[in-house]
């Protein structure tokens, strides 16, 4: 493939940003484009008055040598750092047990920092929600829902979204890439922030729980770099949440702080001083799929993302990488 191929990749999520980092190091200028106002996906941070909350993704593993040295290159730049915290296991079977002994990374002051790292030397034009690819004798169109059909035209699309998004931008053009993602289940996800006037008088700074409506608890300000008040972040089950996705926010909130109470009865959980709740429609996937990065050559259409690679921070990753490695050897 030529260095001078025009490649846009639609988000800037972390298998997007991986992508587009391989590709730049060999020589490419790809572009992403993303439908928020920065990088990192679901590597995210919800900012309140004097308070910060990761609420999005919590933390991340690295079990392969190539993330761990990518890692590795986060801790050396200050944008990632162990994170060591008091853990248990709620209710239910100790089925995450086995995995105390995972070394746990998180982003350095906030889970965005290693995405906006990344981004940093990357051509990222935020705040364009991709809604529709066509083909032309000149290559491919974007057209975005803030501003219409771009005048620029790409060789090269890839895309990095969640499969529900990615499902109905190939649709006309791709069928066959469109099934692939139309047959990935995607999962949602409830998550809520708490911010307290003073600590919790809790024997732990992160859980997990094995029954009810959460699945994870952690005491936000535990994590390094951070600093403010007393910070507590709750994660629904997915199968609560799915069927609760249009539920109005408040009521979830009410309902999740009553679960976050008796999770760690008998202990009392004061009334929080603020909240917020966060509705991820694709937080996860059931099962995630094995495929890595999918390239279409004869199309010019890529697939990286999480939901093809086992789902995680690594999974995005590893997809990113493999998808530029298959484009550029193609």
């Amino acid at each position: 493939m030529d260095l001078s191929s025009r490649i846009a990749i639609i988000g800037a999520g972390m298998a997007g940003l991986s992508c587009a980092v391989a590709l730049q190091q060999a020589g490419y200028q790809p572009t992403l484009f993303e439908k928020s106002r920065g990088a990192s996906g679901r590597m995210s941070t919800r900012s309140g008055a004097g308070w910060q909350c990761d609420h999005g993704a919590q933390y991340f593993t690295a079990r392969s040598p190539e993330f761990r040295a990518e890692v590795s290159r986060w801790e050396a730049a200050g944008v990632a750092a162990l994170w060591s915290p008091r853990l248990q296991v709620l209710a239910g079977e100790q089925a995450h047990q086995r995995d105390a002994e995972l070394l746990r990374f998180v982003g350095m002051p906030r889970m965005t920092a290693p995405g906006h790292w990344l981004a940093a030397s990357l051509s990222v034009e935020a705040g364009h929600s991709i809604s529709q690819l066509r083909r032309t004798a000149g290559g491919w169109q974007l057209e975005s829902v803030e501003a219409g059909w771009l005048a620029r035209q790409f060789d090269i699309v890839l895309l990095a979204v969640p499969a529900p998004q990615a499902a109905p931008l190939l649709a006309p053009e791709a069928p066959n890439l469109a099934a692939l993602a139309g047959g990935a289940r995607m999962r949602g996800c409830w998550a809520l922030m708490l911010q307290f006037e003073s600590t919790l008088d809790l024997p732990f700074d992160a859980a997990f729980v094995n029954q009810g409506r959460l699945r994870w608890i952690a005491r936000d300000n535990s994590k390094p770099g951070r600093q403010g008040p007393e910070t507590w972040l709750l994660h629904a089950t997915a199968e609560w949440s799915e069927a609760r996705l249009e539920h109005d926010a408040k009521a979830v909130q009410a309902d999740l702080l009553d679960a976050f109470r008796e999770a760690c009865a008998p202990i009392d959980i004061p009334a929080p001083q603020d909240s917020s709740a966060h509705r991820w429609r694709y937080a996860d996937s059931f099962p995630a799929l094995t495929q890595g990065g999918i390239w279409d050559g004869a199309l010019g259409l890529g697939l990286c993302g999480d939901w093809l690679n086992g789902g995680k921070v690594e999974g995005a990753w590893l997809s990113g990488r493999q998808l530029a490695a298959r484009l550029m050897h193609s």
